[in-house]
């Protein structure tokens, strides 16, 4: 499942984000790369132990943390903290899938990466190219958001960022251990999940209601872990 969502940021936060990241020190992108996805790839990156990586990562974190879509789309049980990249004129990243499993830094923890999402901080008009390009069963989806809006896509679905031919793009990115693996299984749960709340807002004494309430959290115990 390949989900838009509008507006994970304020205002506000891209400002406060954009301004952060004008002055910051990047570095090769490679530095996260696994060992075919770093022939293949060439952006900058903020160190991940940067003050301003941390604090950017904050805001994004805590702008998920308030948004229902991403919380009914992913069903997370760990988000990685996320990480920022740049793309300047000539850069790319060719095709290649994300690792199954990364290491959290700072930890021992490791999560499973289910799901990728890129938030987007630059406008569209002030980069040419630079397209996130998504394969799944469905064809081809070239991706270029609007600044503060975000892809969410399986993890296990091969991309790629196209050259950048004018201007900078820049972006957070980070994965989802989701509480429910399969990804057939989160998308009959949002499905679910997106009908039970249109009916609530629209006939919220539905007899059908607690039902279908209950039908969705037997799912999420039967399929999700802990």
């Amino acid at each position: 499942m390949l989900l838009h969502i509008a507006n994970v940021l304020t205002q506000d936060e891209l400002a406060q984000c954009r301004e952060l990241l004008a002055s910051a020190q990047w570095a090769d992108g490679r530095v996260t790369a696994g060992h075919r996805s770093a022939k293949v790839k060439e952006n900058l990156q903020l160190p991940q132990d940067g003050g301003e990586a941390r604090y950017a990562g904050a805001v994004v974190l805590q702008a998920l943390e308030r948004n229902a879509l991403f919380a009914s789309a992913a069903l997370p049980r760990y988000v990685y903290p996320p990480l920022f990249n740049k793309y300047e004129c000539g850069m790319s990243f060719g095709a290649h899938v994300d690792n199954a499993i990364r290491p959290v830094p700072g930890g021992s923890r490791r999560i499973r990466t289910d799901l990728s999402a890129t938030l987007f901080l630059s406008a569209p008009d002030d980069y040419d190219g630079g397209e996130l390009v998504i394969e799944d069963t469905y064809g081809t989806h070239g991706v270029k958001l609007p600044a503060g809006d975000m892809i969410l896509y399986p993890a296990t679905s091969l991309h790629r960022v196209v050259p950048v031919t004018r201007g900078a793009r820049i972006a957070s990115f980070f994965w989802v251990q989701s509480i429910v693996k399969d990804d057939g299984e989160r998308r009959l749960l949002f499905d679910l999940d997106r009908a039970v709340v249109k009916l609530a807002e629209s006939e919220a004494a539905h007899a059908a209601l607690a039902q279908l309430t209950a039908i969705y959290h037997n799912l999420v115990r039967k399929w999700g872990e802990t």
